[in-house]
C-alpha cells in the first residue's frame, strides 16, 4: 500500500512533469538539439534504457511488460517491437499525449496501452516482466522497498529498476540546485547507498523469493543512475 511520503511526492511530480517541465521533456526526449548539460542527461538516459532492455528477452511476443513511469515512451515502444504486449504507465497526461503521437504509425509486432495512472495500481493486473526507469529515484528508499514488493507480487520473471546512487557528485549537484529559485527546481531525487538499498531490498517480505540480478551504473555528465535487476530463482 503506497505510504504518505509516497503519495505526497507523487502529487508533487504529477505537477513538475504534466505542467512546469513539460515542454522541457518534450525536447530532452526528442532529437532536438539541446544544451550541453541537458545533452549528458540525453546521452545518459539513452545508455540506460539500452542497459535496461539488454536484460529483457530478445523476442518478447506473448510476455507482457509494464513499463513503470513510461515517460514519453521509448522504452514502450522498442520492447513493442520485439513482440511485448505493454502497459506503459504514468502519471502525466501531457507526457502521456507525447507518448501516444510518437507511437502513432508506427509497426509494432506488439502492442502497447498507453495509461494515465499509478504504476503501483493493483488494478493493471499481472506482468512476466516490469522496468521502472528513474521513476523511482524521487523516493524515500524505504518507499522504494515497498513499491518493488507491490509490484513483485503481480510479476512472473523480473524487476529492473534505476535509483540515484550517494556520491559526491551527486550531493555537490544536489547542493548547487538548493540556489535555484524554488518555481525553477525539479522535485529532488533522493540519492541512497547501493548497500543499504540491498539491505532494505532482502529484509522486504514481499521480495524474500527473489534475487539480484544484472547491475549496473550509468554516468554521462549530469546524469548518473544506477540499475539493478530482481529476478525470480
Amino acid at each position: 500500500m503506497p505510504t504518505l511520503t509516497y503519495e505526497t511526492r507523487r502529487g508533487e511530480l504529477l505537477a513538475y512533469f504534466d505542467r512546469t517541465a513539460a515542454r522541457a521533456w518534450e525536447r530532452l526526449t526528442s532529437d532536438a538539439p539541446v544544451s550541453g548539460i541537458r545533452a549528458t542527461v540525453r546521452a545518459g538516459r539513452d545508455a540506460m534504457r539500452g542497459t535496461l532492455l539488454s536484460w529483457l528477452p530478445a523476442d518478447m511476443t506473448g510476455l507482457r511488460l509494464l513499463d513503470a513511469g513510461c515517460g514519453t515512451g521509448a522504452l514502450a515502444i522498442e520492447a513493442a517491437r520485439r513482440g511485448a504486449d505493454v502497459l506503459a504507465v504514468d502519471i502525466s497526461p501531457t507526457l502521456i499525449g507525447l507518448a501516444h503521437d510518437r507511437a502513432a504509425g508506427l509497426e509494432l509486432r506488439g502492442r502497447v496501452d498507453f495509461q494515465v495512472g499509478d504504476m503501483l495500481d493493483h488494478g493493471f493486473g499481472g506482468f512476466d516482466h516490469v522496468v521502472a526507469m528513474d521513476s523511482l529515484i524521487h523516493y524515500q528508499p524505504e518507499d522504494v522497498a515497498g513499491a518493488l514488493a507491490g509490484l513483485a507480487a503481480r510479476t512472473l520473471r523480473s524487476i529492473a529498476f534505476t535509483f540515484p546512487p550517494r556520491t559526491p557528485l551527486l550531493a555537490a549537484m544536489h547542493g548547487v540546485g538548493r540556489f535555484f529559485p524554488r518555481g525553477d527546481r525539479a522535485p529532488a531525487i533522493v540519492p541512497v547507498g547501493e548497500g543499504k538499498l540491498r539491505r532494505l531490498l532482502a529484509a522486504e517480505p514481499g521480495l524474500r523469493d527473489w534475487r539480484p540480478g544484472h547491475d549496473r551504473r550509468v554516468s554521462r555528465g549530469f546524469y548518473t543512475s544506477h540499475a539493478l535487476e530482481l529476478r525470480r530463482p
